[in-house]
């Protein structure tokens, strides 16, 4: 019999809590997501608070201890050697990264690359291929793409091939089809093997260029055995909220609530709590903190979506069963007063059931598989090797 009946696991996308071992091997000293955010714009953030976020990540204008914090916490420092989506995710789930993928930030991707997405894009021409910021490029090629069909692409600071299209001139289905047919040439060499491709497609209206939540991640497969497909295996369900899918390309899911706002994500996992399901896994990510505001260098609106957070994280506590229980952690940091790229930080994690006595900090944990190992004690499946297990200090 499981300890608990089902277990929700939040990750906040880009949300690093500062220091650890190797900031200076990925040039990111000083890197503090959540600090800085909070000397940008104070936190309205009672709920973790009361978790005990505070005992382990500096936020402006908090001094006091919480002596009786009501969830474990703790810092996890990731083992891989990466500081982007699906290294941070597949840890969490078993996978060691060793090579990260291939980025093509200083460049923009190589010509016999272009040429052949060229093809595969119907002929149409590639404009753009640059290391860029997703809405600025899209400022300044938009109304190319619209009148003339050319086809943007670029990368982010991270291992990305981005395709942006138009909702109306191009359409969603036909964007999402040159996405797919992108990761089969991506996927063909090692050397083009970018981790994720991503459909980006837009409107256009009243001379304002929006984004909207109908892209696609398409990511390489796992490249090992993950903690999903045995719960699969062994009948329980997984659900899938945002991004989860995409970042491990349907593997190990059940069932898909796909992208959307983090406060849409958040009434997702809320809906689900307030049934009276059992078994289930529901895995949810939060992309916002990366995509609006870690990338966008907008610490201001990083602070804001820290504080929205908590409002639908105390529906969420208040809507969770005795026998459910709430795992919290991030894959990674995207510090916004940094520049756009992510950077390697420290990660909160939280861990909250109402049946919890005498919750503690928890120290430094080893590695983003500690979450997974939480998960696989409970649903009792094999165990992963990048984590800490402290499933029996849970009580």
């Amino acid at each position: 019999m499981a300890k608990f009946n089902r277990i929700f696991f939040i990750v906040t996308d880009g949300l690093g809590i500062g220091p650890e071992p190797r900031q200076s091997e990925f040039n990111d000293d000083g890197a503090n997501s959540m600090l800085h955010a909070s000397e940008a714009l104070p936190l309205e953030i009672p709920t973790w608070k009361k978790l005990g976020i505070t005992e382990v990540a500096k936020i402006s204008g908090h001094v006091a201890r919480n002596k009786s914090p009501l969830a474990y916490v703790g810092k996890i420092h990731e083992i891989s050697n990466g500081k982007d989506t699906l290294t941070g995710h597949w840890e969490m789930m078993g996978i060691y990264t060793e090579i990260p993928n291939p980025q093509f930030i200083e460049k923009g991707f190589p010509d016999d690359l272009v040429a052949e997405l060229s093809k595969a894009f119907d002929g149409r021409k590639i404009i753009g291929n640059r290391a860029a910021s997703g809405t600025v490029i899209l400022e300044e090629l938009g109304k190319q793409h619209i009148e003339k069909g050319d086809m943007i692409i670029y990368t982010s600071p991270d291992s990305t091939l981005q395709i942006i299209g138009d909702e109306k001139t191009l359409g969603v289905e036909k964007l999402t089809e040159y996405a797919k047919r992108a990761r089969k040439i991506c996927s063909s060499k090692p050397e083009w093997n970018v981790a994720r491709v991503i459909s980006r497609p837009f409107v256009y209206e009243n001379g304002k260029f929006t984004r909207t939540f109908n892209r696609h991640d398409f990511a390489n497969k796992p490249t090992g055995h993950i903690i999903l497909e045995d719960l699969v295996a062994k009948g329980i369900e997984v659900i899938g909220v945002g991004k989860i899918n995409d970042i491990f390309a349907g593997v190990g899911i059940s069932k898909v609530y796909g992208p959307a706002s983090d406060d849409e994500n958040m009434d997702v996992a809320i809906d689900i709590a307030s049934t009276n399901s059992k078994n289930q896994l529901v895995f949810v990510n939060l992309v916002q903190f990366d995509s609006h505001y870690g990338h966008r260098e907008d610490p201001v609106g990083y602070s804001e979506n820290i504080s929205r957070f908590d409002i639908k994280l105390t529906k969420l506590i208040n809507t969770l069963k005795t026998d459910d229980l709430l795992i919290m952690t991030s894959d990674h940091g995207n510090d916004p007063t940094m520049g756009t790229d992510h950077t390697r930080e420290a990660l909160p994690f939280t861990v909250f059931s109402k049946s919890f006595k005498k919750p503690k900090a928890l120290g430094i944990l080893n590695g983003l598989g500690t979450a997974g190992n939480i998960i696989a004690r409970n649903f009792e499946v094999p165990l992963c090797r990048t984590g800490d297990d402290i499933f029996d200090n849970l009580n």
